[in-house]
């Protein structure tokens, strides 16, 4: 308990000792995990729409909504310096004045943020100064989610625009594109196999939705699993690649769990 609005974002650290939360109460929080109390309050003048751990657990980034009259902004603090946090001021803070951020993970190495916007942009931000590294725009709209494989050395990322992409971290490069009828809230890449999943949200009528399934290289869709009803906003694969979880608007939590070497899904949840 601490939060009074909407919680938009979590993250755990690489030793699961500390959680950082986002939350729409315009503040970021810093949480022992094992024992739920509250070790840092970072208060801001909009809803926090996403947060991160870098790869060492020292460094946090969060971001913040364009709204009442507030822009963006991209913050950096260091954990190790207790001055920034008593006195909340980042270490670096990056205002994204042209369009907000979305969704954002660290790259390797924790030397720089990605994050999708709204008009579909995707920024490598420096965490040392914040500066724009290199700035592509695959997409023609919002990026709902961003997400890395297990070794970061690829993302993807899941847009309205009807498509999942897979980019190379480091430089952006676009590598493949997965292509639905409907806008993508969610797409995963499995550690294991050689194939992506990404969730399609229907809108309108019966929200029957599907867990979509792509091949990697070949870019042609394989499979689709049911089971919610209502759009799916979340996805994730299971560390051992054997099973994945989604959440939906249907109040569930769904652990779906498949044949690893023939794609026989099987049901549970």
């Amino acid at each position: 308990n601490g939060h009074t609005g909407a919680v938009w974002c979590v993250d755990v650290d690489w030793d699961t000792k500390h959680v950082l939360t986002g939350s729409a109460d315009n503040t970021c929080r810093l949480w022992d995990c094992q024992t739920g109390r509250q070790l840092a309050l970072l208060k801001t003048s909009s809803a926090v729409r996403t947060c991160g751990f870098d790869f060492s657990g020292n460094i946090i980034m969060f971001s913040t909504d364009k709204q009442m009259g507030y822009q963006c902004y991209l913050n950096y603090f260091d954990l190790r310096d207790p001055q920034q946090i008593e006195e909340n001021q980042p270490y670096v803070s990056v205002p994204c004045s042209e369009s907000k951020i979305t969704s954002a993970v660290w790259g390797p190495l924790g030397e720089f943020v990605i994050a999708g916007h709204e008009n579909g942009e995707i920024n490598q931000f420096s965490a040392k100064s914040g500066e724009v590294l290199r700035k592509v725009k695959e997409h023609t709209k919002q990026i709902n989610d961003i997400q890395t494989s297990v070794d970061l050395t690829m993302v993807i990322t899941a847009s309205k625009d009807n498509t999942a992409k897979l980019f190379d971290s480091t430089s952006l490069e676009h590598i493949k594109t997965f292509k639905t009828e409907r806008p993508v809230n969610s797409a995963a890449i499995s550690p294991i196999m050689d194939h992506v999943r990404c969730t399609v949200a229907v809108g309108g009528g019966v929200n029957i939705v599907f867990a979509v399934f792509f091949h990697a290289a070949y870019e042609e869709e394989f499979g689709r699993v049911k089971g919610h009803f209502g759009p799916i906003n979340c996805v994730a694969f299971h560390p051992d690649g054997k099973s994945y979880s989604s959440g939906g608007e249907d109040g569930y939590v769904r652990i779906h769990y498949f044949d690893p070497h023939y794609f026989e899904f099987e049901f549970e949840g």
